[in-house]
């Protein structure tokens, strides 16, 4: 029996929270939104996604409230910003299934430069960091071979605080 096509209508959150974040190309759009994307001409750049793709995701994720849409420029709203936890654990598992060489990116206490684990708990204070204290940097598994040069990668691939818009 096939599945259906919505879960509009099922009593698992699991499911309902698939309907917003489960299409191929959600988690990828809003995880770019974390590292400082907004404009619309960077996430195309960034992700290679066919621009009728981005522009209704994009669309979707500003109906259900994950993004907001002000003067050209996508940021995750108090919803949005929700997913962190969630993005954080898949880069994670990412990292110690797929990823021989090590993490890709590594995330790291602004304050004391501690590296932080996959809760966000710093190696240095042991506190719980906020998202807005939270720098990212190309990790061990990070390949140079693997950058692309265009001035958004370029960006990306320096260290820089999370959610700080790129300029």
């Amino acid at each position: 029996m096939a599945l259906p096509s919505t879960y509009a209508d099922r009593n698992c959150s699991l499911a309902r929270a698939l309907e917003i974040v489960g299409e191929r190309w959600t988690l990828l759009i809003v995880r770019d939104a974390f590292f400082g994307i907004s404009r619309f001409g960077d996430f195309a750049t960034q992700l290679g996604i066919p621009r009728a793709v981005l522009t209704n995701r994009l669309k979707f994720l500003v109906a259900e409230d994950v993004l907001s849409h002000v003067d050209g420029e996508y940021h995750l709203t108090a919803k949005g910003l929700q997913l962190w936890p969630v993005l954080r654990a898949m880069m994670a598992w990412g990292d110690a299934h797929y990823s021989p060489t090590g993490a890709k990116r590594t995330f790291r206490h602004e304050a004391d430069g501690g590296v932080l684990d996959p809760h966000n708990q710093c190696a240095v204070c042991g506190g719980v960091v906020p998202i807005a204290q939270t720098t990212v940097e190309p990790g061990p598994g990070f390949a140079a071979a693997n950058t692309n040069p265009d001035p958004v990668s370029a960006l990306l691939n320096t260290p820089r605080r999370l959610l700080e818009p790129l300029s």
